[in-house]
């Protein structure tokens, strides 16, 4: 087992420590934020994620995690061999990522960190930043790894513990086989590669997968323009295994803390290198198009105008079981009618941010009341279950727009609703 400091305790940072505790390391993870820290200590997990407060509280029972505030102090405390970054790299407006926490948590800890350490880039970097990393730190004796995280909101510890593989880049050898003894008792493929393959399988992973979700909303279109049922056409694809089932559900576009800035970072990266990423340019076109379709979808069940009039949102987050609004299809939805006069009244179950000029209500039936329009923007399991008689007696005029295919259309029509899915007829 070895000794751990895990910077940054973000979403990435918080279950990336955790889990390595519950595997038997010795962890103690860092953050600038005083405050937060000591509710860490104290077991308190300010993060909407299945199992991951569990997992938290086990390991500092057990006494192989903590918190401290203090990227040194961290490496110091651990005695830490191997050293995870774990830290923001946010987006600029022409798609770059933003290295400047990066380098500010290597400059941090390179005074203190042992020789022959190894620090393991887990942020989503551009291509490259290893380097940048290795610059900062300027340690000739200290190995610096990349391995990229998989994580999906909602399932990140069931991700971490169960992963489909484990990529770790690295012009050293060694360095990269003890990266991987970190994770010996995981069962999942392990690929060494060198660093720039393995922060370009990261991009291009998510990249791919927003051009499914693109794909498959663009096809629920088609399927409305020619009478088809997106639901079958799904079927019918997915059964093929070249293609299977996942990320085929249509939605609102993709939104979340990733595919959104993965797919433009991307771009960036292919254009600082000449490539002209056309292919990808027309994923993030296809989805910027999806929100304002789901907007015209509302405005058009509402009669050709939401100036004045009331629509009810049922769903805030960017996909259910997550407390994450971060570029949430819901908010861009919102954002389309806001501007055209909309009044917006919103439940969400986990969502806690306020945004301007949406009315929160604490339960699905406070939001309807008075709305000329419903539209379902997360597919919130409990939004299934709702008593959707009382639903229709509490709004204006009984209209749903369904964007998340969630409800069942012959149910609800049965209640007096005029109800609208995707690709259905």
């Amino acid at each position: 087992m070895a000794n751990i400091a895990v910077i940054g305790t973000g979403y990435v940072g918080l279950t990336t420590g955790a889990y390595l505790a519950h595997l038997g390391h010795s962890v103690v993870c860092a953050d600038v934020v005083v405050d937060k820290v000591a509710a860490l200590q104290r077991g308190e997990v300010p993060i909407l994620e299945d199992g991951l407060a569990e997992l938290v509280r086990a390991g500092i029972d057990g006494g192989r995690l903590g918190f401290v505030v203090g990227e040194a102090r961290a490496v110091e405390e651990a005695e830490a061999e191997f050293i995870f970054l774990c830290v923001p790299t946010p987006q600029g407006d022409d798609g770059s990522a933003d290295l400047s926490y990066i380098e500010s948590a290597a400059r941090a800890i390179g005074p203190v960190v042992r020789p022959e350490s190894v620090v393991i880039n887990k942020s989503t970097v551009p291509v490259g930043s290893t380097l940048v990393v290795e610059r900062a730190l300027r340690r000739g004796d200290v190995a610096v790894v990349s391995n990229p995280e998989f994580l999906r909101e909602g399932s990140a510890v069931h991700d971490c513990l169960h992963p489909d593989r484990i990529v770790i880049g690295s012009e050293d050898q060694a360095a990269a086989i003890r990266v991987a003894s970190l994770f010996s008792e995981i069962k999942a493929p392990v690929i060494v590669t060198d660093p720039a393959s393995a922060e370009t399988i990261k991009y291009a992973s998510n990249a791919f997968l927003a051009t499914k979700i693109s794909f498959v909303n663009a096809i629920a279109n088609l399927c409305e323009a020619v009478g088809a049922d997106v639901r079958d056409v799904v079927v019918g694809m997915g059964y093929d295994h070249r293609i299977g089932f996942e990320y085929l559900k249509p939605g609102p576009g993709f939104g979340g803390s990733c595919f959104p800035k993965d797919s433009r970072a991307l771009v960036r990266i292919a254009e600082d290198n000449g490539y002209d990423f056309s292919l990808l340019k027309g994923v993030i076109e296809v989805n910027e198009e999806q929100f304002e379709r789901m907007a015209a979808k509302v405005i058009r069940l509402a009669g050709g105008s939401v100036e004045g009039k009331t629509v009810a949102v049922w769903g805030l987050t960017f996909k259910a079981r997550t407390d994450d609004t971060r570029r949430s299809p819901s908010l861009e939805v919102i954002d389309r009618l806001l501007r055209r006069g909309a009044k917006v009244k919103a439940y969400d179950p986990a969502a806690h941010e306020v945004i301007e000029g949406v009315e929160r209500t604490g339960d699905p039936y406070g939001a309807c009341e008075g709305a000329s329009v419903l539209v379902v923007l997360t597919e919130w399991d409990e939004l299934r279950w709702v008593d959707f008689e009382k639903v229709a007696g509490v709004m204006a005029e009984p209209r749903i727009v369904d964007t998340r295919n969630l409800l069942d259309p012959a149910a609800v029509r049965r209640r007096g609703f005029l109800y609208e899915g995707l690709g259905r007829p």
